[in-house]
């Protein structure tokens, strides 16, 4: 049989728990339905959300289940593999498994995955002393010896930005030529004292668990603590393309159009968090959750209003959900 909710939330992460949160309180019958993917899963701890600066991700993410449990909030472990569009906003999802569930309204909050730079140890080490954000680790990690694996013509950014932390930074341009460096990046890296080796990087040195070089393909070595690299961000926007939901093209990767709220092209669909864009760090994907879930509160009650003052909209709504 087919459960019916009010609003399925689709990502279980600090975005999606966030708008079920908020939806819970509203006294929406909400759904989560969580693939158990977070981002920030290899991170030991998170940092920059205020009151719950260094808690660990896992324990930030349990106690948000635990609280939008207490508003009578479904969740359930699972993937949704499909999902059609009915009338009138109407939605079913499909799950991994079989299971079937109806929405008027979808959050998307899937995020995105890190796909990081294929040279050995990298992987293995990302999240511990190989790090992409200094807004992230780079208190943890200040006046240790840097070092900023170039993957893109942003990496000459990343090294200027990971300066404020630390005043021995090298820049290995691995892949990058010198001479795809503009006169201001060797000005500004100058400026800011970062070394630049050229030659492309071959592996990482570690002893004792712990990262104590970069090795070049020429077989020298440069004793580095911390490697910044730079991952090349896949939205997951599987579902939204499914919906028809207009998409934009960014530096940074391809990601739906949304107003203010988090509301898609899609009548009945919102997205937040990293769903939406790159830069939305924990606190932020938070707050997109929030917007996301009264935005939809708002628009079910009226909705609700207007099908009341009118018999034949109600009728019409019903048989919409009978037809999804």
């Amino acid at each position: 049989m087919t459960e019916r909710y009010e609003v399925v939330v689709v990502g279980g992460g600090a975005a999606g728990l966030s708008a079920a949160l908020v939806l819970g309180r509203a006294r929406r019958h909400t759904l989560v339905v969580d693939a158990g993917e977070p981002r920030n899963a290899p991170a030991a701890h998170l940092q920059g959300f205020l009151t719950r600066d260094g808690m660990p991700p896992a324990e930030f993410l349990a106690e948000g289940r635990r609280e939008i449990e207490r508003y009578g909030v479904d969740l359930v472990r699972g993937r949704v593999v499909d999902v059609v569009q009915g009338g009138l906003g109407a939605f079913e999802l499909t799950l991994a498994g079989g299971r079937t569930v109806q929405a008027r309204r979808l959050v998307v909050a899937t995020g995105l995955a890190d796909e990081l730079p294929p040279v050995p140890g990298v992987a293995e080490r990302f999240g511990r002393d190989v790090l992409h954000c200094p807004y992230c680790h780079g208190w943890e990690v200040r006046d240790e010896a840097f070092g900023v694996l170039a993957s893109s013509a942003m990496s000459v950014h990343q090294a200027l930005m990971v300066s404020q932390w630390s005043k021995d930074v090298t820049l290995f341009l691995h892949t990058i030529g010198e001479d795809e460096l503009t006169d201001d990046d060797r000005r500004r890296l100058a400026a800011a004292g970062v070394t630049v080796v050229s030659g492309e990087v071959a592996g990482l040195v570690v002893n004792d668990d712990r990262l104590t070089g970069v090795r070049l393909a020429d077989g020298t070595t440069r004793d580095r603590s911390v490697l910044f690299v730079a991952p090349r961000a896949v939205p997951r926007t599987d579902l939204l393309e499914r919906l028809g939901a207009e998409l934009r093209e960014t530096p940074f990767g391809t990601y739906p159009v949304v107003d203010e709220t988090g509301r898609t092209t899609v009548p009945g669909v919102w997205a937040a968090g990293n769903a939406i864009g790159l830069a939305e760090q924990l606190v932020n994907a938070a707050s997109r959750g929030y917007r996301a879930g009264a935005a939809i509160n708002a628009d079910l009650l009226f909705a609700d209003l207007d099908a009341a003052g009118d018999p034949a909209a109600s009728s019409e709504a019903e048989n919409a959900d009978e037809r999804v």
